[in-house]
């Protein structure tokens, strides 16, 4: 089998996925890179080689001869960096979010279509196990009908990941609701089977506005530190900060399903944790690594019990980063743009989780305003 020559769009920081895709010899081999920081094509020569083709210009990487190419640059770049590559009519591995605006994402849409190129949005939670075998009970009907889901995401990386670079500008990410929120915004559409039809939020920038920022000058760090706490007694924040470090979104979902998504950014410890509530029964997950609990209860009672009535976990995963999701569904789209077919993660699914972050960022600026979701 001929090796499938793939390119890499950002190799530094998200980029490193592509490392799973280069097996040469075994089906996939990554050919060329692109960084705009000369460490990351440093490293690039590292992981894949010294013959391999480095530059500074995504546009150079294109005029290669390739049969895929991963765009893992930050998310204000993913449109246009993502219609270029889909021009060249090779599959496309799109980091999500898939766009910033929903109008990106419907021009990624067309242009895929147009080209009858094969995009695929990388939505990876969908790969973990946890949330595997969360769907799986779901499917399987352990609760009944879905009629409610919740998700709490505390985010105590928040002030390290969010606030000390680029994200930190309503004008490279739109706003936490859709860089940070696209994740669950997705899980909690595929976990239901509904995509959100209106969505009414809440929130502010109530903490990390009142922080020590670093100059102009001076380049952010957002590698997570333990020891940058409380908050209020840190320094170093990006100049500008003006997305929101605390939200809170209604969504009114199709089937007459109806979710809420709380977001923080300011809290000492990290979970996400979702709640889905049907006709039979309770479901809740405790964080989202491969050994974290799922409980479920299906017995009534009258008061509050911690454990349910059942536990289960994930499957235990391979080590690979994200859960041993990643090196899962970079197989996926190796898979995708060879043979083509159906994907766990879809291109539509991600438009409508940036369609509902846009549209709550949007209410929650319009005093909490409804917003109706436009569909595909």
């Amino acid at each position: 089998m001929k090796d499938l020559r793939i390119g890499v769009i950002g190799t530094g920081g998200r980029g490193q996925l592509a490392r799973h895709a280069h097996k040469p010899g075994q089906g996939s081999r990554v050919v060329a890179c692109c960084d705009v920081n000369p460490k990351a094509l440093e490293a690039g020569r590292e992981w894949y080689g010294k013959d391999v083709f480095a530059t500074r210009k995504y546009q150079d990487l294109l005029a290669m001869d390739l049969d895929a190419v991963f765009v893992t640059s930050p998310d204000f770049l993913h449109e246009e960096q993502g219609v270029a590559s889909l021009e060249r009519g090779i599959a496309v591995y799109l980091e999500k979010p898939m766009a910033i605006t929903i109008k990106g994402c419907d021009r990624l849409l067309r242009k895929a279509k147009e080209r009858k190129a094969r995009l695929f949005v990388g939505h990876n939670m969908r790969y973990m196990t946890i949330f595997r075998k969360m769907k799986e009970l779901v499917d399987k009907g352990a609760i009944g009908e879905v009629r409610t889901i919740w998700c709490r995401h505390f985010v105590s990386y928040g002030g390290d990941a969010y606030f000390r670079d680029w994200h930190s500008e309503r004008r490279y990410s739109t706003g936490l609701l859709l860089q940070k929120g696209a994740h669950d915004i997705d899980m909690m559409h595929w976990l239901t089977g509904s995509y959100s039809k209106r969505v009414s939020a809440f929130g502010n920038l109530s903490v990390y506005n009142r922080c020590g920022r670093r100059k102009e000058s001076e380049l952010g760090n957002a590698m997570f530190n333990s020891a940058h706490w409380p908050p209020l007694k840190q320094k170093g924040f990006s100049p500008k900060i003006d997305v929101e470090d605390q939200s809170a979104v209604i969504m009114e979902m199709e089937n007459g399903i109806v979710g809420s998504y709380l977001q923080c950014h300011f809290t000492p410890d990290s979970c996400r944790n979702y709640t889905l509530i049907g006709t039979e029964g309770r479901m809740e997950n405790l964080g989202d690594g491969p050994d974290s609990p799922i409980f479920l209860w299906n017995q009534r009672a009258d008061h509050y019990r911690i454990i349910g009535d059942e536990v289960h976990r994930g499957d235990k995963a391979d080590d690979g980063g994200h859960g041993g999701a990643d090196p899962v569904i970079v197989k996926e789209f190796l898979q995708f743009a060879r043979h083509g077919g159906k994907t766990t993660a879809t291109p539509e699914a991600a438009r409508m989780a940036v369609a509902t972050g846009c549209q709550a960022t949007l209410s929650l600026r319009s005093g909490g305003t409804p917003m109706k979701v436009p569909a595909v």
